[in-house]
């Protein structure tokens, strides 16, 4: 017992690494997971006391547990086992291809990640960027909304700027869950939004299993009382106006719909914009009719280096004014009352339509459609116009724009000349021919507030 022995050294550094090893997968890093746990534990206990919503238990379960929830759920295995038949494979094998999909789907929420980080980062791009102006907004009927529902915001999608400034207004309301695309699956993004409890869904893939894994996700996390920010549209709008609405997560939650067990809460909200950053790429994709559009790396560093020296150099002015409103909260179980079978459909157009009565009408937008409307004018003229426009607005209970008509000319014009859109000849003003489409772009995100055939919104499935 006490004989010296020798061995090489590397035979030595191997054993001591394995001996370390050991040590701290069964002594050291349990103990180190046990802190940050009731750190994390005391935060969300913070947090929970000044959160309208606190924290759902659903998002705080750990990302295998939910993952091993997820597919050995009932649902899933029919699924695994309806795979395997049609695809004349072992069940083993499927039940991989459901294990990989509900790696990419199930996120791994982290309160200190949202509050801590997201929502102040979310905070600080919005404010520096946008003058924040929030619309209508009725508090009483948010104070009623039940507690124990589940309440999934329904919103347009205008820019990718939408998922900051609706993360940061409704900070103080609770944690959003956001379905994210493809775009963001890249690393190190992926982590960064997984831990703002997004979920990634891949917008191209129409197989059975893949719908079912997504599906059943969303319909736990909607029965778990998770709070959600949905885009019915799917993609941001290429014309600025409001697009039909996507049914496929819509059709997940209508179709886990039981009466009796947790209502589901949709809270429409419109959002729209004096400047969109990714407008010319928006307006180039709808003219060439190819929808997925990536600007390129070259132009996206020389856009931001320019912003960057402008800020340094503060000749930086804020991209005009961004705004949310809410509309009027819809029940889940008082719009399906009296109904039979499938009504995602009707669904995804009352919600659309409701969106579509209080987007936010704005200094850009509003003048973009008077010069488009009516063509050349004076600025006394488009003063007078605006104002006329202004007071049917107040009357149609619609949200306008809060400054005098001369502020709302002043602030558009300085926008729209500044970026060559429109052109001063004399004391006339009229929109430049070659930037016409981004004029209309904007002056779309409106007109269904003036043309009534423009607000009529039908449902596609997707």
């Amino acid at each position: 017992m006490t004989q010296t022995i020798s061995m090489p050294l590397w035979a030595f550094v191997l054993i001591l690494l394995f001996a370390a090893v050991t040590f701290a997968s069964h002594f050291l890093l349990p103990s180190v997971r046990w802190f940050f746990r009731k750190r994390a534990e005391r935060v969300i206990a913070k947090l929970n006391t000044r959160l309208q919503r606190p924290i759902e238990p659903f998002k705080l379960a750990r990302r295998y547990d939910m993952i091993q929830r997820l597919i050995y759920d009932p649902a899933i295995t029919h699924a695994v086992h309806d795979y395997a038949a049609e695809e004349s494979v072992p069940e083993s094998v499927a039940f991989e291809k459901a294990r990989t999909y509900a790696r990419e789907i199930v996120p791994s929420f982290s309160a200190t990640a949202y509050f801590s980080i997201g929502t102040r980062l979310a905070k600080w791009l919005s404010r520096s960027l946008y003058r924040i102006r929030l619309g209508t907004f009725e508090r009483e009927d948010f104070e009623a909304l039940d507690p124990n529902a589940t309440v999934i915001f329904v919103i347009n999608h205008r820019s990718n700027m939408d998922y900051v400034l609706v993360t940061y207004l409704a900070a103080r309301a609770g944690a959003l869950s956001y379905a994210v695309g493809e775009w963001a699956r890249v690393w190190p993004l992926s982590a960064v939004i997984r831990a703002m409890g997004a979920y990634f869904i891949r917008r191209k893939s129409r197989g059975a299993l893949y719908r079912k894994v997504l599906a059943r996700y969303v319909q736990m996390a909607t029965a778990g009382g998770v709070s959600q920010a949905v885009f019915p549209e799917g993609r941001l709008s290429v014309t600025g106006a409001i697009d039909a609405p996507k049914l496929g997560l819509l059709s997940y939650i209508v179709g886990d719909f039981k009466h009796g067990g947790r209502d589901v809460v949709f809270v429409p909200a419109a959002l729209n914009y004096d400047r969109v950053l990714e407008d010319r790429f928006l307006i180039k994709a709808d003219k060439s009719g190819e929808r997925r559009f990536r600007p390129p790396l070259w132009t996206v560093l020389r856009g931001t280096g320019v912003h960057l020296w402008a800020r340094l150099t503060r000749r930086f002015k804020k991209f005009g004014t961004a705004a949310v409103s809410f509309g009027a909260p819809l029940k889940l179980s008082d719009f399906a009352a009296g109904r039979s079978g499938d009504f995602t459909d009707a669904l995804g157009v009352e919600m659309m339509q409701r969106i579509a009565r209080v987007v936010p009408v704005l200094s850009v937008p509003l003048v973009a459609r008077i010069l488009l409307e009516q063509g050349p004018m004076t600025r006394a003229a488009l003063i007078e116009e605006v104002a006329r426009v202004k007071a049917d607005l107040v009357q149609r209970d619609i949200p306008a724009p809060r400054r005098e008509p001369l502020a709302v000319v002043d602030a558009a014009l300085t926008a729209l000349l500044a970026r060559g859109a429109l052109r001063e000849s004399g004391e006339e003003i009229a929109v430049n021919a070659a930037e016409i489409d981004l004029v209309a772009y904007y002056a779309r995100s409106i007109s269904h507030h003036f043309n009534a055939g423009a607000a009529k919104i039908s449902a596609t499935a997707g």
